[in-house]
């Protein structure tokens, strides 16, 4: 989207990105890849709700602006925040996995530290760092078994994600959601809280402060 202009009766990938950019800004549009009346219709419900003439033509001004609102979206509105209880709350507009994350913490974040904890059974009453990590992660569907910390090395796509960011190397690995993290607290580093297990950190690069470099990955799409 945004190599030319899309008008009523055009077709291609480029027509699908647009109307699953249109339902992600809040208007609702079937995706079917050709640039019907419901497409041109919502297009032109967006140019006037941002002060382009709603004509129903995505110009690259328009898809430019499109952009901009999902990107806007699709971030985080402020981070995760961290209860009195220990519990986390995330941000208002976290996607779903975010929120099935969050909660998957919240269920172990009173558990102990063991060594393997977490990797012989999903529903264990202690866990280690890439235990709780891929606890978290198997709840939002996006991992099918454990994996240890020098496997998830290796976990979904490189670099920070928008909502959600896994460290990893040999000797430990932890996860930031929202702009928190969530990790054993038997490792040390900055604000330690209470207890051994997982456990959320209002910090979420602590632990980089241990001299270790990491791998640092993110799941596709967060």
């Amino acid at each position: 989207m945004g190599q030319r202009v899309l008008r009523y009766g055009d077709r291609g990938h480029d027509v699908r990105v647009l109307q699953d950019f249109l339902q992600r800004a809040g208007y609702w549009t079937k995706i079917t890849g050709y640039y019907g009346p419901g497409t041109k219709k919502r297009v032109a419900e967006f140019e006037r709700a941002h002060g382009f003439k709603p004509d129903g033509i995505l110009w690259i001004p328009v898809e430019k602006r499109l952009r901009a609102v999902v990107a806007y979206k699709d971030a985080p509105h402020g981070s995760l925040r961290i209860n009195s209880d220990g519990t986390g709350t995330a941000p208002a507009n976290s996607p779903n996995a975010v929120l099935k994350m969050v909660a998957a913490a919240n269920r172990i974040h009173t558990t102990y530290y063991c060594y393997a904890g977490g990797h012989g059974s999903w529903n264990d009453s202690c866990y280690d760092c890439s235990g709780s990590v891929s606890y978290v992660l198997h709840a939002a569907g996006l991992l099918p078994y454990p994996e240890d910390s020098t496997e998830l090395e290796s976990f979904g796509s490189p670099g920070k994600g928008k909502w959600v960011t896994i460290y990893a190397n040999a000797n430990h690995t932890w996860i930031v959601i929202a702009g928190r993290a969530f990790d054993t607290a038997d490792y040390g580093g900055p604000d330690i809280p209470g207890g051994s297990g997982p456990r959320w950190r209002s910090d979420p690069t602590g632990n980089l402060q241990d001299g270790q470099s990491y791998i640092i990955r993110h799941p596709n799409g967060l």
